[in-house]
């Protein structure tokens, strides 16, 4: 998972703002007060800087949760439903450090952006059928900001403060930045909490018509810590309303809670890595292709010192640095391997890097001064914060902590609440295999004797497996990276409108009630396997666009890739227990 916090966005930082420029201080925001006396500074975006759809309304802006940390907000009505009567949905990034933007352009908002810079239509976003409140947080990630400052980047990635706003001639990168600082962000999940209280707080009292007695949260990745510890948190501060010990508070009750490829459990998760690759394996029967490297990789979780025992040592000790370095060092003696030894994308393991797919266009877009003007920022775009991941949340070793997340699931799922854990089972990075285990350990009443069953869609196609007990489900989804609704759109939108409605993923029909027995019926283990059909065998260029309905690149001229061998639909041979404690293993490692 550390490569989420290291890889993903220190290396892109220098590109995405080579061009950029110093953002002017918007002068158009209305400034009014929300619940809980969170101000709030806001605009109307104008038609066509996303949503497309004539008369769809959208709003963007900031909750100032404290005196240098703005968190910004980007609000699109529903489509299809009165806007003053549509469910509200807020989803999130992980990360730590994710921008929103990410979901919203690349994955389920009303738009992408193209290679040419052009804004288009997604027929399948989400506020289809929701109106949709995306959120840049903790502050300095994204759009959202501490202190606006002229800087540029450092060949270390560093952000460099400069006196003004002239770009000299050693300088590169320069824009407008949030002033670099951990002292004014959340260096942990459980202490983000309460900044997300406060800005869906802040948002709820200044626009009533679009805010509910409940709502929906969805996230992915990092969110497998966010969601259930956010939400747990939003219903300990609903208790203490209750009591009236919260003046000017807003009730947010909370009906369901949707998390894409979540990262909940280190120990857990670390261990599928090496489940995912040799044993028992994914479903592209792609490995590490050496018998060394496996034993490597086995070694580096299982041996005496190694991830497993730093992890429980962090866990004992409750200690930053102690678990600051158990993980860094799953990282890159258990996780890492996979990247060594294929050059393959940890987030969709079909493709090597560079890896062309989400599109990644729209970083430019809301680097553009039209697009800064449109929507009031105060800061440079970027897609991910290193303060936040590394200085902040590294710092603190969060990554490698078990944060209640599990715990925290279970206690949703006791309260009501509709909890869906899904799975685009191409990502490695949080794999599906690991998700199972999760799911497992949460242990739902009847999930345990539950079946895996079919999806239905209208497009006839069967784009995975849910297995479900009352309000909680664990979902597969097939050809399918880390962000699931770019590569399945049409099974993420019916499975979203499903959850949010109340009914159960697989087909749509049945109303969920906790407590009332209902189960999916079907095989006890998901065994389709995909097989290499569209695993790539080259390097996709960046202009090549995804194909939806063959799961793979459109034909792009001389260079098109070839996928290894054919299309293969079989039954996978059923998978052994993955939830394995060192202990099992300790007789084969002492044979290596």
């Amino acid at each position: 998972m550390a490569s989420i916090l290291k890889a993903a966005f220190v290396l892109p930082l220098l590109s995405q703002l080579a061009q950029a420029a110093f953002v002017p201080a918007p002068t158009d925001l209305k400034t009014t007060t929300g619940y809980y006396d969170q101000q709030v500074r806001y605009k109307q975006v104008p038609e066509g800087i996303c949503e497309l759809t004539p008369g769809v309304k959208s709003y963007s802006g900031y909750v100032d949760i404290a005196e240098n940390q703005h968190i910004f907000w980007w609000f699109f009505e529903s489509r299809n439903q009165d806007p003053s009567e549509a469910p509200l949905t807020v989803w999130i990034n992980g990360g730590p450090g994710s921008s929103s933007m990410i979901g919203l352009f690349q994955e389920l908002g009303p738009c992408g952006v193209d290679s040419n810079g052009e804004v288009y239509n997604n027929p399948y976003a989400w506020n289809n059928v929701s109106n949709m409140l995306f959120i840049d947080q903790p502050a300095q990630t994204g759009f959202s900001y501490s202190i606006p400052i002229p800087g540029y980047t450092s060949s270390a990635g560093d952000i460099v403060q400069l006196p003004d706003t002239e770009c000299p001639g050693y300088a590169h990168g320069c824009a407008t930045y949030s002033y670099p600082s951990p002292a004014y962000t959340a260096n942990s999940t459980k202490n983000a909490a309460p900044g997300m209280w406060k800005t869906l707080q802040g948002f709820m009292g200044a626009f009533p018509q679009y805010s509910r007695s409940g709502f929906h949260f969805a996230t992915e990745s990092y969110g497998g810590h966010y969601g259930p510890v956010f939400n747990e948190y939003i219903e300990k501060q609903n208790a203490l309303i209750d009591r009236g010990e919260l003046s000017g508070a807003h009730k947010i009750q909370l009906e369901s809670v949707l998390i894409g490829n979540g990262w909940y459990d280190p120990l857990i998760q670390y261990e599928a890595f090496y489940n995912f690759s040799v044993n028992p394996g994914n479903t592209y029967d792609l490995t590490l292709g050496s018998a060394r490297l496996e034993k490597q990789m086995y070694n580096g979780m299982y041996g005496k010192g190694n991830c497993y025992d730093q992890t429980e040592q962090c866990r004992r000790s409750g200690r930053n640095d102690v678990c600051q370095q158990a993980d860094n060092f799953c990282y890159q003696e258990v996780e890492y391997i996979l990247d060594i030894a294929t050059g393959r994308d940890e987030y969709d393991v079909r493709y090597l890097v560079p890896d062309p797919f989400p599109y990644n266009f729209y970083v430019e877009y809301l680097n553009t001064p039209k697009v800064q003007q449109a929507l009031g920022a105060f800061v440079n775009f970027t897609d991910g914060s290193r303060i936040v991941s590394t200085a902040a949340f590294g710092n603190t070793g969060d990554d490698d902590r078990l944060q209640g997340a599990v715990k925290d699931s279970r206690k949703l799922v006791e309260q009501g609440i509709y909890m869906v854990q899904f799975y685009g089972d191409a990502d490695y990075v949080c794999n599906w295999i690991g998700g199972e285990v999760v799911a497992n350990n949460i242990d739902s009443p009847g999930f345990s004797t539950a079946g895996f069953a079919n999806i239905t869609s209208s497009d006839d196609i069967v784009h995975g497996v849910s297995k479900q007990s009352d309000n909680f489900a664990f979902v597969r989804i097939y050809e399918a990276g880390h962000e699931v609704p770019f590569y399945q759109p049409v099974v993420a939108l019916e499975m979203f409108e499903r959850v949010i409605n109340g009914y159960d993923v697989a087909t749509g029909k049945i109303k969920i009630k906790q407590g009332a027995g209902i189960a999916t019926a079907g095989p006890a283990q998901s065994l389709f396997r995909e097989g290499n059909g569209t695993v790539q065998t080259k390097v996709v260029p960046t202009s090549a666009t995804y194909n939806t309905t063959t799961n793979g690149p459109n034909p792009f001229g001389n260079s098109t890739s070839k996928a290894v061998g054919r299309r293969k639909k079989r039954n996978y041979r059923p998978m052994p227990a993955v939830a394995l404690h060192k202990r099992e293993y300790a007789a084969e490692f002492n044979g290596i």
